[in-house]
């Protein structure tokens, strides 16, 4: 798999899921998700919950996941990938994961692994009794689907004569709900007669005819996968995230020896989210005179960008900055970014990243031209483009010196959250560390999960 370019992929692919009623599922970029799942099926699931992954493609992650066999799969990666489906069932938008799951119906797609998660979800989501209530006919197709509309029937019947625990229950439905007290009153809602005045075909996703209660659909998903912090409404130089700002304060004189604690401090913190790679990055530092700036954003953008230097130097084993057009604390004008990134070569690194924002006034166009011969070179360490913004909406139309490099901007603290998985998912040492990052984040929505489930239970 080429991880990178999937990971674009789910970053930037917007397309909704969609099952035109009686029609086929339209899924534009199937064969590229099956590719992605053939390659590794826990790596290919993991990068769902990449940061900045979309909803509508992580949808398609779920769907492949459950539609897939997992004969030949390992104990430990069956685990991972139920954990997974359990965490995007209530991480999704509810009216995802429904198309999502009708899909598998429409695929003929049913395995134990599947069978469990539709029932969760089904029966056990926070949510249900109001997903019911909007998408009653949906939702039952999905229940019939998964466990089969004989048995599915045969289980109402039980329920309504009073049955919460026999055999026939247990065996057939009951053991596959890690809360099996909310099914008989769920399942008596999804055979309840539809009230009056309501739909009754099946929901079948965007712009297909959909159930018109599906108005009534909660927006929100039930657990929070990418937390956004607060973004300010105004940038200034000083509220684009702790390090930066402290950086600031220090760069304009402030008292050095209090603020040096707080960056320590900042720093720590930062540093906490992420393991450790333990591969070598080669940093090229744009220092020149329009990374300081002037008037109110003046050392706005270069204090971000050093304050990803000292992250990187607290996550890398090694870490190698060349700094071009001076220093952070005395930039002296000119770019020379093409022969910074010679000299990054020649640290042998898995990784060179270059940090600028993208004024290259020296030799406009002489990174482009270095770059573009290092295949020819023999060279295959990957370099990438990291924009150092003042705002997300930066016109980089003249900041653009090679644009065939991969690029990512940010210009926040919190972007560092998806900018060091996209660095180090460009290079094979990073791989390992993309698979610790994102089973430690699996790990803590996992057990977020189990707190809702909890609850439900209490």
């Amino acid at each position: 798999m080429d991880t990178p370019t999937f990971l674009a992929h789910l970053q930037t692919h917007d397309t909704p899921l969609t099952l035109p009623r009686g029609g086929t599922l339209r899924w534009d970029d199937a064969d590229l998700h099956r590719a992605a799942h053939a390659a590794g099926p826990e790596h290919y699931a993991l990068l769902a919950l990449a940061p900045g992954a979309l909803p509508w493609q992580r949808a398609r992650v779920l769907l492949q996941t459950l539609a897939a066999t997992q004969a030949g799969l390992d104990a430990p990666t069956r685990d991972t990938l139920a954990r997974l489906a359990r965490v995007l069932t209530l991480a999704l938008p509810p009216a995802h994961v429904i198309t999502a799951l009708l899909a598998l119906r429409r695929l003929r797609a049913n395995h134990k692994h599947t069978t469990r998660a539709v029932l969760r979800f089904v029966l056990e989501h926070p949510d249900a009794d109001t997903l019911i209530a909007a998408r009653r006919p949906a939702l039952l197709d999905c229940f019939e689907h998964a466990l089969g509309k004989t048995a599915a029937r045969g289980c109402a019947r039980r329920i309504a004569g009073g049955d919460t625990g026999s055999d026939y229950l247990r065996r057939r439905l009951l053991r596959f709900l890690a809360v099996p007290a909310t099914a008989p009153g769920r399942v008596e809602a999804l055979y309840a007669p539809p009230a009056t005045g309501t739909a009754t075909g099946t929901a079948t996703g965007p712009g297909a005819g959909a159930d018109a209660a599906a108005r009534a659909l909660p927006d929100e998903p039930a657990l929070a996968l990418d937390a956004a912090g607060e973004r300010p409404a105004t940038v200034t130089a000083t509220n684009r995230g702790d390090i930066a700002a402290t950086l600031v304060h220090l760069y304009r004189g402030g008292p050095a020896e209090d603020l040096y604690a707080a960056l320590g401090r900042y720093l720590d913190d930062a540093a906490r989210a992420f393991p450790r790679f333990t591969g070598t990055v080669a940093l090229v530092l744009d220092a020149s005179a329009s990374m300081r700036g002037h008037g109110e954003r003046e050392w706005a953008v270069l204090s971000q960008a050093a304050a990803l230097r000292m992250l990187l130097s607290r996550v890398c084993d090694r870490l190698e900055v060349i700094e071009v057009g001076g220093d952070e604390r005395a930039p002296r004008g000119a770019t020379d970014l093409a022969t910074g990134v010679l000299d990054a070569l020649g640290t042998g690194p898995d990784l060179v990243a270059v940090v600028s924002d993208g004024y290259e006034n020296r030799f406009p166009g002489d990174l482009a031209r270095v770059t573009a011969t290092l295949p020819r070179a023999g060279v295959t360490t990957p370099v990438v483009f990291c924009h150092a913004l003042f705002t997300g909406a930066d016109d980089l139309t003249l900041r653009r010196p090679d644009p065939s490099l991969p690029q990512r901007g940010f210009w926040h603290q919190d972007d560092f959250t998806a900018l060091l998985p996209w660095m180090f998912a460009h290079c094979p040492a990073g791989r390992p560390w993309l698979h610790t990052a994102l089973s430690a984040r699996l790990d803590a929505l996992d057990r977020q999960a189990t707190d809702l489930t909890a609850a439900l239970a209490a």
